[in-house]
This record gives structure tokens, C-alpha cells and sequence, in this order.
């Protein structure tokens, strides 16, 4: 255990610096993954992965039944394929679909206590270190030109936004009604070592 949580501060303190290569290519993979996105959509993604959950969670009784109407009133066959992807650009943290509990693959329970210990595991990077990241990755995406509708609008309420101290958006309405987003944010050391061999031995099982 003492190993596991050492793994988990050293991941998430070291924050890696991020190339306009790196941009680029993950930029183009959500344009392949999800055509209907706008910069909001890769902006969430991209504070997902440097930011985790988006906030601390003390309320495990709330989580949980917020869970269990996600759980009711989500539909299957709406859902993306994947039952996991990657946040951003570096992927510190991960999407973990609740795909994955309607089918049988994880138990609720597993999904919010990794859940719990991903969003309360270390003290958040600061708001200013964030918008100077983001500064970076969106003076790369202006350069590559790719006709994002309502790009303009977008950046400025994101830096509406972050000019309030704040970070957290939703997704865009055209995002939600195209690919009907459930899922959790899991840090990666977590998912590899718990949650990722359970949907893999649970997927091989019913294959």
C-alpha cells in the first residue's frame, strides 16, 4: 500500500512538459475519435489530464447516488465503443466509461472507490499553473487551422473562465447529443493497477 500511494504522488507532482508534437497528434486523434468536438471538448480533456477529477470529493453518499441515476438512465447503445481512453495529452489520468459497469465488467463499487481515491489523492496544481498550460497547448492548436466551429467563442469563455480562478466546463451540447459522454476520471496508477486487469480478465471471459 505504502509503495502504491508513493506511485501515485510521484505521478501526479511530476507534471511532464508537453511538445507541440505531443499537441498535435492529440489534437488530430479526438478530430479522428470525435468529429462533432469543439474546443471546449479538447480543453476538458486536456484539464482532465492535468487536473483530475474536478474537485475534492468528501461526500461518498452523494457520489454515489449520482452514480446509480447515471447508471438508470443511461443508454448502452448510445455510448462510444471503448470502456476506457486516456485523458489529454500525457493520459495521467483516464476515462473509465460506465459502459464497463452496465456490462458486467467492474462493480459500481470498484469503479467509485477508485473514483474516491483518484479525486482526494494529492492537493490539485494550482489554477495559474494550469492556465499557463493551457496558453501553451492553444497557441499550438491556433497554428494548426482546423476550422473548429464556434473556435473563437470557445476561447474566449474558456479564458472567461480561468480569468475567475475557475477550470471546470462542461462538455459542448454538440459533443453530449453525438457521443452521450458517462464515465469517471481514474489516475492512471490506480486504473493500470486495478482497474485495467479487471475489464481485461472480465472481457476475456465473455469473449
Amino acid at each position: 500500500m505504502t509503495n502504491r500511494i508513493f506511485l501515485i504522488l510521484l505521478s501526479l507532482v511530476s507534471v511532464p512538459v508537453v511538445s507541440a508534437r505531443d499537441i498535435q497528434s492529440f489534437v488530430n486523434d479526438q478530430l479522428r475519435t470525435y468529429p462533432e468536438l469543439r474546443l471546449i471538448d479538447i480543453y476538458k480533456s486536456c484539464f482532465q489530464d492535468y487536473m483530475g477529477a474536478e474537485h475534492m470529493v468528501t461526500d461518498r453518499k452523494a457520489v454515489e447516488e449520482y452514480l446509480d441515476e447515471e447508471i438508470g438512465t443511461s443508454n448502452v447503445a448510445d455510448m462510444q465503443p471503448w470502456y476506457y481512453e486516456p485523458c489529454g495529452i500525457k493520459g495521467r489520468y483516464v476515462r473509465v466509461s460506465i459502459r464497463a459497469i452496465k456490462e458486467n465488467l467492474i462493480s459500481k463499487e470498484v469503479l467509485l472507490d477508485a473514483f474516491m481515491r483518484s479525486a482526494n489523492a494529492v492537493k490539485l496544481p494550482s489554477v495559474k499553473s494550469w492556465k499557463r498550460n493551457w496558453k501553451k497547448i492553444v497557441r499550438t492548436i491556433d497554428k494548426m487551422e482546423i476550422g473548429l466551429p464556434n473556435y473563437e467563442e470557445d476561447k474566449q469563455f474558456i479564458d472567461s473562465i480561468l480569468s475567475e480562478g475557475k477550470y471546470a466546463i462542461s462538455h459542448s451540447q454538440e459533443y453530449k447529443d453525438a457521443y452521450h459522454p458517462h464515465y469517471r476520471i481514474i489516475e492512471r496508477t490506480i486504473f493500470e493497477n486495478e482497474l485495467k486487469p479487471m475489464i481485461e480478465r472480465s472481457k476475456q471471459r465473455i469473449q
